[in-house]
């Protein structure tokens, strides 16, 4: 249990030193766009297969401290880091985990995320928002959090089985 809280606060802070440091403006987001917190709730899933209930709790808790330190939307992260737990669980239901499938966990994580984010933004009609720049965002927040998560599942992948208590499929 102590291996999937550490990667997540290690990403919860490496999100909050690497955003800024990059740009991270509408029209000017730089390929390096971290979305690190959500690559590690991706990625932690498998330590949590037979406590769903807990995966769940650190998802919605983190997306509160999320929001408290970042954001300052009181449950808008809570509720959307649900989410991704949500599609998470469902995608290591029915695909077998592996380096590549990874790699589409993440990538649908982030897609999940940014959907969400621009459901919620359309129906508020907060500012305006097109299928443009859904895609810009995600585009540009994928090449920093593949490799993230890939380094990721590179150091779980070396632990010791005493640590780690998943298997891992290489």
């Amino acid at each position: 249990m102590m291996i999937p809280v550490i990667i997540l606060v290690i990403s919860f802070f490496l999100d909050g030193i690497l955003s800024n440091f990059l740009p991270y403006m509408v029209g000017d987001l730089s390929f390096f766009t971290p979305m690190l917190t959500i690559t590690s709730l991706v990625v932690i899933y498998p330590f949590f297969t037979k406590h769903k209930k807990t995966y769940f709790i650190i998802c919605f808790v983190t997306g509160i401290i999320y929001d408290f330190m970042y954001t300052n939307l009181l449950f808008y992260n809570a509720i959307l880091f649900f989410g991704v737990g949500l599609l998470t669980m469902l995608l290591y239901r029915y695909i077998r985990y592996t380096w590549i499938s990874l790699l589409l966990f993440i990538f649908l994580g982030i897609v999940g995320y940014e959907c969400m984010n621009a459901l919620v933004i359309l129906i508020f009609q907060l500012v305006p928002m097109t299928f443009y720049r859904l895609l810009y965002k995600i585009i540009h927040s994928l090449v920093l959090n593949l490799l993230y998560g890939e380094v990721i599942y590179l150091i779980i992948w070396l632990l010791p089985k005493k640590y780690k208590k998943i298997a891992i499929n290489s």
